[in-house]
C-alpha cells in the first residue's frame, strides 16, 4: 500500500514544518507543504493529494476562496479539505462548511486526533470512488 498524500497550505512556516515532520514520521504519509495558495490548482493537479489541510486565514488568497476554486476544478472538488486555524471566527467556520470543507480543527493541533481524521476522510473518499 502506498503512502497517502497530504497537501498542507498554511503561511505559518514553523507550524507547517512541524506538522509535516510529525505526519511523515508515521511512515503513512507523503506531505507537500505550501506557504500560500498561489497556483493551488496546478499544485493539486501535479501532486494529486488524497486530502488537503488548509489554513483559513492567510495573506493573499484566503482559505474560503481556495475552497471555492477547488470546487470548480474537476480534480480539486473530489479532495477532502480539513481547515486548520487559530484565528477563525464562527462565521468563517460556517462559510467553510458551506463550501464543502469536511472538518475543522483549531491550532494547536493534536497530531493523533488529526491522523484519525485524515484516515477517516481518506477512507470515506476511497469508498465513494469505488
Amino acid at each position: 500500500m502506498s503512502n497517502k498524500k497530504i497537501l498542507i497550505v498554511d503561511d505559518e512556516v514553523d507550524f507547517t514544518r512541524l506538522l509535516k515532520s510529525n505526519l511523515e514520521e508515521t511512515g503513512k504519509f507523503e506531505v507537500l507543504a505550501l506557504p500560500n495558495a498561489n497556483d493551488i490548482i496546478s499544485q493539486v493537479h501535479a501532486f494529486k493529494p488524497d486530502i488537503i489541510l488548509l489554513d483559513i486565514i492567510m495573506p493573499g488568497t484566503k482559505g474560503i476562496e481556495v475552497c471555492e476554486m477547488l470546487n470548480k476544478d474537476v480534480v480539486g472538488k473530489a479532495i477532502p479539505i480539513i481547515i486548520i486555524s487559530a484565528l477563525a471566527k464562527d462565521a468563517d467556520k460556517y462559510k467553510a462548511y458551506r463550501v464543502g470543507v469536511v472538518d475543522y480543527m483549531e491550532k494547536p493541533i493534536e497530531i493523533e486526533r488529526l491522523i484519525v481524521k485524515i484516515d477517516k476522510y481518506i477512507q470515506f473518499k476511497q469508498g465513494a470512488e469505488s
